[in-house]
């Protein structure tokens, strides 16, 4: 993105309007973009601290760190040479009206995929991703999830809108397949019996290897529709202590960006990264955090797609 001065602007500090400073484009299915990233500034579905609501916000302001490189290593290719990515901004809704949101960000939702494109999403509270999926359903049908997360997020308790009750009731509406579906990171209580997902809790997977991680994924989600979502909660709060419900005994971010690297070749369709509570941050670690990970799916995504041969 040029700037006033009419050149790129590599700094680390500014100039952070979109994501990864790419251009802004509030008019996203009109575009002939291949990635809409959409921010979905909402908390008011958490049981513990509140703030996601200013996650996007932050996640965008700390991409700057990440913008100045041109090949994102390991990767051997510049990203935007191949695919274009715009930001839509955050979605607008009647505040304090969770009913609202919901409606408005699964119509949003449904309006972009259903134009062809590609969705980062970046959260707001774990509850978005239930909007999402529904949208992702309408053109996707029944798909495959894979979740890092503290928590399983299938408890049956609470209101519609609770951030730990989306994977309990996505089943029940035939958005995801728990068969082909993987949760990981998990290190808090859940009901296996009828839990259906395959489970790599935060114990298993910080004993194994990226690789035996990702080999066990795959066989899972086989070749059906993919959607990733990522509670940054997943990663031990020593990398992250910017959530609303920290556990320790998470992955560290290292391990967390080698399997989502290790995704190549799945059938990606859907991403969102979630649960940044900036206030909750030291030194917007958490964010940054965040804003590598959405990048590391978005070099995925492009790989996996055959956008690097164009």
């Amino acid at each position: 993105m040029t700037t006033i001065a009419d050149k790129a602007d590599y700094s680390l500090f500014s100039n952070a309007f979109g994501y990864l400073r790419q251009p802004l484009d509030f008019k996203p299915i009109e575009s002939d973009a291949d990635v809409v990233v959409l921010g979905l500034p909402f908390d008011m579905a958490v049981t513990g601290r509140s703030g996601g609501r200013m996650g996007p916000g932050a996640i965008r302001k700390v991409s700057t760190n990440l913008a100045w490189e041109e090949k994102r290593w390991p990767w051997d290719f510049r990203l935007f040479d191949h695919i274009k990515v715009i930001d839509a901004g955050d979605l607008v809704y009647n505040l304090g009206d969770a009913a609202d949101f919901t409606q408005r960000a699964e119509d949003f939702a449904t309006a972009i995929v259903k134009s062809g494109k590609t969705m980062l999403s970046l959260g707001g509270d774990h509850f978005v991703t239930l909007p999402l999926l529904r949208a992702h359903h309408k053109v996707h049908g029944k798909m495959a999830l894979l979740h890092f997360d503290a928590h399983t997020d299938t408890y049956s308790q609470g209101s519609p809108y609770d951030h730990g009750t989306m994977f309990y009731t996505a089943p029940k509406e035939g958005l995801i397949d728990v068969d082909h579906s993987v949760q990981v990171g998990i290190r808090t209580e859940y009901t296996k019996e009828g839990h259906g997902f395959q489970v790599i809790d935060a114990g298993m997977a910080n004993e194994m290897t990226a690789d035996e991680i990702v080999a066990q994924i795959k066989a899972r989600v086989g070749d059906m529709p993919l959607y990733v979502t990522f509670d940054i909660d997943c990663l031990d709060p020593a990398f992250a202590p910017g959530t609303g419900t920290p556990v320790i005994g998470g992955l560290t971010s290292d391990k967390a960006l080698k399997v989502i690297r290790g995704l190549n070749g799945l059938n990606i369709v859907g991403m969102d990264v979630v649960e940044v509570a900036p206030s909750y941050d030291n030194a917007e670690i958490t964010a940054l955090a965040a804003a590598t990970l959405g990048l590391e799916m978005l070099h995925v995504w492009a790989d996996s797609h055959g956008k690097i041969n164009k």
